[in-house]
C-alpha cells in the first residue's frame, strides 16, 4: 500500500556540528553541539513539528552519524523509509561559526561527494510521491548527477501538480559555476508550481534580486506562486491574480542559519490548511524567527502553537 505523507521533501541530510560559544572562531572554540541537520531534512521536521505526516528522501553513509539520522528522524516525527545508506562514502558533517547577527560561516564535508547527491530515480517511490500533498525539493539537489536526473524523475512522475515546491536553496561551493546552477533552475521551474528563495537566489535562477521583478520573473517561467524572502524588509509573494507583503518579526539573532528551513516547513502548514496568502506569509515569517534566536536547527523548530501565539500578539 502506498504511503500517504502531507510533505515529502528530498535532498540535503548531515551532521550539523555547532559551537557551544558565540563570537569565537572554529580554531578556539572548546565544546560542541550535534544536531541532525540539512535543509531539506530540515523542513520535513519543522513540517512535522507542526502535526504534518512527513518524509524525507536522501542517503546516508553506512556508519555511526547515519544510524543517528536514522533515530533522530524517527524521533523528531519524519519518516525515515525512503532513507539508504551508500557504501564508501561518509555522512556528511557541517561546522558553523556564530557572529550575530548576520554572521555564520559554514563548512561543509562533503568530499569525495555528499551520499544526498546518490539518489537514484529508480529508488524512488513515485506513488509515495504523486500522493502526498506537497512535494519539496531543493536546487542543491540538481548540483551533481545522480541526484539531478532523480529529481526530474520525480517531476515527471507526479506532474505539475499543485504545490509542487522548489526552493532556490543555492550554496555556491556545491556548482561547478552558478551559470551551471543557473540553467538547472530554469528546468526545475518548468515542472513546479512554487518556487521559495532570498533575493540572492532569486539572482541565480532568473537573474533579478529586486523582489517585484524576481517575482514577476519566476511567474513567467510558468509558476503559480512566487514567495520572494527580503530578511530584515519581510516577505513578498505574487501569483498572478496580485501580490501581499508582509513585514519581518525581529528577534536577537542566535544562529540565522536554519530561519529558512522553519521559514519552509510553516509555509507547507499554512498552504495545506489552505490560509488566505498573507496569513500564511506571516505564520511562516514569525517561525523562521523563532529559530534565528536559538541556536540550533532541527530541533528548535516551533510547534503551531509557539508561532499563533506571537501571530495573534503582533496583530493587535
Amino acid at each position: 500500500m502506498t504511503p500517504s505523507f502531507d510533505v515529502i521533501t528530498i535532498g540535503r541530510v548531515g551532521i550539523d556540528i555547532y559551537p557551544l560559544q558565540v563570537g569565537v572562531g572554529l580554531e578556539d572554540v572548546t565544546s560542541f553541539g550535534k544536531f541532525l541537520g540539512g535543509s531539506a531534512t530540515n523542513v520535513a521536521v519543522a513540517a512535522a513539528k507542526h502535526g504534518l505526516r512527513s518524509a524525507v528522501i536522501t542517503r546516508t553513509g553506512n556508519d555511526p552519524f547515519g544510524k543517528f539520522i536514522h533515530t533522530e528522524l524517527v524521533r523528531l516525527g519524519v519518516s525515515d523509509q525512503f532513507v539508504s545508506g551508500v557504501d564508501g562514502l561518509n555522512t556528511p558533517v557541517v561546522f558553523c561559526e556564530i557572529y550575530p547577527p548576520d554572521d555564520f560561516p559554514l563548512y561543509f564535508y562533503r568530499e569525495p561527494k555528499a551520499p544526498d547527491l546518490e539518489i537514484t530515480g529508480s529508488e524512488l517511490d513515485l506513488d509515495a510521491i504523486r500522493a502526498a500533498t506537497i512535494y519539496w525539493s531543493t536546487l542543491t539537489g540538481l548540483s551533481q548527477e545522480p541526484s539531478r536526473e532523480a529529481h526530474h524523475v520525480a517531476w515527471d512522475a507526479r506532474g505539475r501538480k499543485a504545490l509542487t515546491i522548489l526552493d532556490l536553496d543555492y550554496r555556491e561551493m556545491f556548482w561547478d559555476s552558478p551559470e551551471l546552477a543557473t540553467v538547472q533552475a530554469e528546468s526545475a521551474l518548468a515542472k513546479v508550481t512554487v518556487a521559495v528563495g532570498n533575493k540572492e537566489e532569486c539572482q541565480v535562477a532568473v537573474g533579478e534580486t529586486d523582489p517585484h521583478r524576481a517575482a514577476d520573473a519566476l511567474l513567467e517561467r510558468g509558476i503559480e506562486l512566487a514567495i520572494v524572502k527580503q530578511g530584515p524588509k519581510g516577505v513578498l509573494a505574487k501569483t498572478r491574480d496580485g501580490a501581499v507583503e508582509v513585514p519581518p518579526y525581529f528577534v536577537e539573532v542566535v544562529n540565522g542559519l536554519g530561519a529558512g528551513d522553519s521559514f519552509g516547513g510553516a509555509l507547507c502548514y499554512g498552504l495545506i490548511q489552505g490560509w488566505e496568502l498573507a496569513d500564511v506569509l506571516r505564520f511562516a515569517n514569525v517561525a523562521g524567527a523563532i529559530v534565528a534566536s536559538r541556536l540550533e536547527c532541527s530541533t528548535a523548530m516551533p510547534t503551531t502553537d509557539e508561532v499563533l501565539a506571537i501571530v495573534k500578539e503582533i496583530s493587535k
